[in-house]
């Protein structure tokens, strides 16, 4: 009962207030003196197992919601993808609800095959020039462009030009694991002998 004692009584405070009780009702709930329990609030009197167990029952808490906790490491440290060609750094925990990405898009000369899955996607131009095909719009997007889009819709994306294109990418939690397939253009629907399960 070390860590965290300074915020102790202040959060013994709030926690009370945040049930309407007075600081004799409560001390009289947990077998106390008013005075003691005030001391306690103030950090004037060393806080004990004896002590808190009654009150955190009263009040309908633990002790660890007493306590500060340290915060955790915020560093995302996530193993860079390289996948046909892409550059994919995540920049999210795993499992976040959105899922962040910087992706590098190396200069081809041939679009990628379209591709659906379900979810949406917000891109954001960091350098360079990106061609998007969304479905019948071929667009090229300059540094400082953004997009959203539906990526049911088929959609494909490279560098424009002789040079790579690294874009800021988020997905929501449903288009972050992805079921994409190759679309045929001709019918509007996936090919039936080209699925793969792929996650960014």
């Amino acid at each position: 009962m070390t860590d965290g004692l300074d915020q102790l009584g202040p959060r013994l405070r709030a926690a009370r207030r945040a049930r309407g009780l007075t600081l004799d009702e409560l001390a009289a709930d947990a077998g106390m003196s008013a005075s003691s329990l005030s001391r306690l609030e103030s950090g004037k009197r060393q806080a004990s197992l004896e002590l808190l167990v009654p009150l955190t029952r009263r009040l309908g808490i633990r002790i660890d919601d007493l306590l500060v906790r340290e915060a955790p490491d915020p560093r995302v440290r996530r193993a860079v993808v390289h996948r046909e060609g892409l550059v994919i750094t995540p920049l999210a925990p795993e499992h976040s609800p959105v899922s962040t990405y910087r992706i590098v898009y190396p200069p081809v000369r041939e679009l990628p095959a379209l591709r659906v899955h379900d979810g949406y996607e917000w891109l954001y131009v960091l350098s360079g020039r990106l061609r998007l095909r969304l479905g019948e719009q071929d667009l090229v997007l300059t540094r400082g462009e953004a997009a959203e889009f539906d990526t049911s819709i088929p959609h494909a994306m490279s560098a424009a030009g002789g040079r790579a294109a690294t874009v800021l990418s988020i997905f929501n939690d449903v288009g972050e694991r992805m079921h994409t397939h190759v679309a045929d253009e001709r019918a509007g629907r996936p090919g039936p002998d080209e699925r793969a399960e792929t996650s960014m």
